[in-house]
């Protein structure tokens, strides 16, 4: 069994930043992990995706506003999101594969308002 907790959002005003991170209970290091998020009444979908040798992958509504990066040494994963507009309003959730299983975080709301 894998645990993987999600810390770091609340509420923030559009234009601001916050910072989301991820701590695995087990090591990462050869892990692609990545951050997904799901809105109200929308599936979920692909934010980022960071691989164990650090190439990333964004989806199309990043824009260069989000930044993925990780840390073997403490098995945490970061996002960093700037710029953030009412429209990424959602439940964030972290996650990973071990050994052929997907693992999830049990998210962290972000909501993105004036």
């Amino acid at each position: 069994q894998v645990q993987l907790v999600e810390s770091g959002g609340g509420l923030v005003q559009p234009g601001g930043p916050l910072r989301l991170s991820c701590a695995a209970s087990r090591s990462i290091s050869i892990n692609t992990m990545g951050w997904y998020r799901q809105a109200p009444g929308k599936q979920r979908e692909l934010v980022a995706t960071i691989t164990s040798g650090g190439s990333t992958n964004y989806a199309g509504f990043v824009k260069g506003r989000f930044a993925i990066s990780r840390d073997n040494a403490k098995n945490t994963v970061l996002l960093r999101m700037n710029s953030l507009k009412p429209e990424d309003t959602a439940v964030y959730y972290c996650n990973g594969q071990w050994s052929g299983y997907n693992y999830w975080g049990q998210g962290t709301q972000v909501a993105v308002s004036s």
